[in-house]
């Protein structure tokens, strides 16, 4: 033993005695000032709570779908399978088992999988107080929470909390609410294998719930047999009993799509927590913080959203139809009311806010702004025949052609807005200059996210924005030219009522009034006597907007507007190659059909009761006389267009020219006949 007498083995002893006695300080410190929260308190008050404008309720985050039960309610045979599953030895030991962490440690060292080691007691002191982080100082504060509990409670009052907190997966907290999603049934209802199963789900339902994914059925069964065995070998089950148990798993009730974030409500709450996250408040905070969010969705509007969507949507659609619905006020930004998708347990992808689809000829305004900005009056005239050809700034033939392949002769620049004439609209753009389009596209609200390249094609709106750009962009114009930045969150309160955030309304004069003046009167006749008068009819009060078909009808949109409201609407598909044609029953789905149909419905509902405000007069910049546009933007030749295709590597470079060439080459091409050979 002299070793013990040598001085570096006394400097390891004292060093050792020294870190010991600091960590039994901290930890008795830690003790002392760990307090434990109330349970009830826990699960009733923490959830942040989302409001409508007015006040009430849209949803909330955190909340937890739970029914409290007292022990007494549960039965006997629950609460035997919930301690077979998870800690047989709860009711005869302390808050934690020293040998169950150590062989739980060596376990998940070995490489068999994470192994948990948590009493019941610590897995209730995880669940109701602490964050889920795997730390060590998370662990320290566990086995503290965890002693005071056995100190100051009974077994029986934890292992009831315990039953009342845990999560079963599905949004059910609790074995009460559990018993009800899996089994349609309350827990003293439950059998003994239906007991058994809800026990073997609880350690990880993303592991164990059968239709959460592949490979967990087999899981489930092996945990199933697991626990009956351990209710056997605990004396709490006969082995004949069991074994008729073991012959088959008991049925489980389908995922529903129920709870908080069931339908539209989903989306609604996810896209005002993204925007809560923008402004710096933490997953943590919206969890547990007990905030209240006051929106500016209106409950009025978002009621006839819904409602208009599901009532005029087509009949027997596909199952990857996509509509999206952005109601913005114009002058505030205010998003008063949105349709991101039918089920957000289904898709979580928000259509109206995240899913982009072709714009179609909604981007045509843009080009109206930016020929109006330069002084081209709405009654100059411009040849709307087609198709017609013309250079796509590559040197390559651009065909455009007019919806129904129709040819409308010499019109107006009003009457071209109206009937959204493509053959008149491409030529518009180039002459006023496509990067003019697109900075008067930039300048309304389609952010820089949305690519848009300097090309004859940009005013047919072969860009892909999102419903919330195409909304925004109109409500300018709607607003006279005053541009906002959208917004869903209004006003923070903290859980003592202190005003946490106010929103700031955020403005920008980006186009000049009489500018605006013109453009409305223009995207009024759309409304009148143009692509969208049809679904309109009866609309009742003036009104502003353009229809939007994207080629193959692969999109349609409808994005119109009042003094006091401005709403897009689109229909698209989950591929952007697939057509929305035969939908509800229609050879083409375009911008006037469904989604003008929607916007009819909504908009009378939504401002029921508001006064019938009228736009500006226009101006009538350059005039009101006819006049033929001077200078007409030069045109391709069919036959040049095919001597080009006929050099063209069009299984190449061209490829995307090859539908165009080859009916371009049977159609216009004139071969010259071979010189004969002289005798």
């Amino acid at each position: 033993m002299e070793w013990l007498k040598k001085p570096w083995v006394k400097l390891g002893i004292r060093i050792s005695g020294f870190l010991f006695l600091i960590g039994a300080t901290a930890f008795t410190i830690a003790y002392f000032t760990t307090d434990i929260p109330d349970p009830n308190e826990y699960v009733n008050s923490q959830s942040t709570i989302i409001q409508f404008s007015d006040g009430d309720e849209v949803g909330r985050i955190g909340a937890q779908n739970r029914t409290i039960v007292p022990l007494a309610g549960v039965p006997q045979d629950l609460r035997r399978a919930v301690l077979a599953a998870e800690d047989k030895g709860f009711y005869s030991q302390g808050a934690f088992n020293p040998l169950a962490i150590l062989r739980g440690a060596i376990n998940t060292a070995l490489g068999r999988g994470l192994q948990g080691g948590s009493t019941i007691t610590q897995q209730y002191a995880k669940t109701a107080f602490l964050t889920p982080d795997r730390t060590i100082q998370r662990k320290i504060i566990e086995l503290i929470v965890a002693i005071k509990l056995e100190n100051q409670l009974s077994k029986d009052q934890i292992f009831e909390n315990y039953l009342n907190t845990i999560y079963f997966g599905r949004g059910a907290y609790g074995v009460e609410t559990g018993a009800k999603v899996y089994f349609g049934k309350s827990a003293n209802q439950l059998t003994i294998p239906q007991a058994a199963v809800l026990a073997a789900i609880l350690r990880s339902p993303g592991y164990y719930d059968p239709e959460y994914r592949e490979g967990n059925k087999e899981r489930l069964e092996a945990r199933y047999k697991y626990v009956l065995n351990n209710m056997v070998g605990e004396g709490w089950l006969e082995r004949a009993e069991a074994d008729r148990y073991l012959k088959k798993v008991p049925e489980i009730r389908p995922r529903l799509s129920t709870g908080q974030l069931a339908g539209n409500k989903g989306h609604l709450i996810e896209a005002v927590k993204k925007e809560l996250n923008s402004l710096g408040f933490t997953e943590e905070q919206l969890m547990i913080g007990g905030l209240i969010v006051r929106t500016t969705l209106e409950k009025g509007p978002q009621t006839a959203a819904e409602t208009a969507v599901f009532k005029q949507s087509p009949e027997n659609a596909p199952d990857d139809l996509r509509i999206g619905l952005v109601s913005i006020r114009p002058g505030t930004g205010e998003i008063v009311a949105m349709f991101g998708g039918k089920d957000y347990l289904e898709r979580q992808l928000n259509d109206a806010t995240q899913g982009i689809t072709q714009a179609g000829s909604t981007f045509k305004p843009f080009a109206l702004v930016a020929a109006l900005e330069q002084g081209i009056s709405l009654a100059s005239v411009w040849n709307g025949d087609g198709p017609k050809i013309f250079d796509d700034f590559l040197g390559r033939p651009y065909e455009v052609s007019n919806y129904g392949n129709t040819s409308f002769g010499d019109v107006t620049l009003l009457k071209a807005s109206a009937v959204s004439v493509n053959t008149i609209y491409v030529p518009l753009g180039i002459k006023v200059g496509v990067d003019k389009v697109i900075d008067a596209a930039r300048r309304a609200g389609i952010p820089e996210s949305v690519a848009m390249v300097p090309s004859p094609s940009v005013v047919l709106g072969v860009a892909s924005p999102r419903v919330i750009d195409v909304a925004n962009s109109f409500a300018t114009f709607a607003a006279n030219g005053i541009k906002s930045k959208p917004f869903l969150v209004k006003e923070v309160l903290g859980p003592n009522k202190g005003i946490l955030y106010q929103a700031r309304i955020e403005t920008e004069q980006v186009f000049d009034e009489s500018v605006m003046a013109d453009l409305n009167y223009a995207l009024g006749e759309v409304v009148r006597a143009g692509t969208a008068s049809s679904a309109l009819r009866g609309f009742g009060r003036p009104a502003a907007g353009k229809t939007g078909t994207s080629q193959s009808n692969a999109s349609a949109w409808f994005t119109g507007y009042t003094p006091q409201l401005a709403t897009s609407i689109a229909f698209y598909r989950n591929d952007a190659t697939e057509s929305l044609n035969g939908i509800g029953g229609l050879n083409s789905v375009t911008g006037g059909s469904f989604p003008a149909r929607i916007w009819n419905a909504y908009m009378k509902a939504a401002l029921k009761g508001q006064p019938k405000l009228d736009f500006a007069p226009p101006t009538f910049i350059g005039g009101v006389d006819s006049f033929p546009i001077p200078d007409p933007v030069a045109t391709i030749a069919p036959s040049d267009a095919a001597a080009w295709c006929s050099t063209a590597d069009l299984e190449g470079a061209m490829k995307d020219l090859k539908e165009f060439c080859t009916k371009a080459l049977k159609k216009y091409l004139i071969t010259t006949p071979a010189p004969k050979d002289k005798p």
